[in-house]
Parts: C-alpha cells; sequence; structure tokens
C-alpha cells in the first residue's frame, strides 16, 4: 500500500468505506434501542402476568379451604340426618313391634 494523498482512489474508497460503516453502526444503534424497548416491554408484560398467577394460586388457595370446610360441613349434616333417620327407623320398628303385642 502507497502513500495515501487526498482525492485519491484509495482516499475515496476509504472515505466511502467509512460513511458505510458509519451508517452500519447508526442502523446497528437503532435496532438495539428497539430491542431494549421491546425487552422493557416483554419483562413488564412477564412482571404483570407473575402477579396475576400469583393472585390466583392465593384466590385458589381461599377456594380450596372454602370447599373443605363446607365439605365438612355436608358432611356432619350427612351423619346427623343418618343418625335422625336410623333413631326414626327404631321408633317405627318399636312402634311396630309394640302394636303387635
Amino acid at each position: 500500500m502507497g502513500v495515501l494523498k487526498p482525492g485519491g482512489v484509495e482516499s475515496v474508497s476509504l472515505k466511502r468505506r467509512n460513511e458505510e460503516l458509519e451508517k452500519e453502526l447508526e442502523a446497528s444503534h437503532e435496532r438495539e434501542l428497539i430491542m431494549r424497548k421491546e425487552l422493557r416491554r416483554v419483562c413488564e408484560r412477564l412482571k404483570v402476568a407473575e402477579e396475576a398467577e400469583e393472585r390466583l394460586s392465593l384466590q385458589l388457595g381461599e377456594l380450596e379451604a372454602e370447599a373443605l370446610t363446607q365439605a365438612r360441613d355436608y358432611h356432619q349434616q350427612i351423619t346427623s340426618l343418618m343418625n335422625q333417620l336410623s333413631h326414626a327407623h327404631k321408633l317405627l320398628q318399636a312402634a311396630s313391634i309394640a302394636s303387635f303385642t
């Protein structure tokens, strides 16, 4: 490579190449800014989704506890009704036996 002369072919070629590289660098910076903005939006959506998941998990836990309480209440009610039915059945049997004697 020889000595570069101002306005020479090599100088013009290098200047053109330098301008191309500067444009590519600027475009690269713009793409980076766009990607950073997109990353921030995605992170925000992820945060919202995680908070929603947490709220849903909490609600599900509360509903499960409520369902368990209701199941226990219903079981007690059924047991009570079965005991009443058994007692009534025994009374009917006793009355039936008493009426035959």
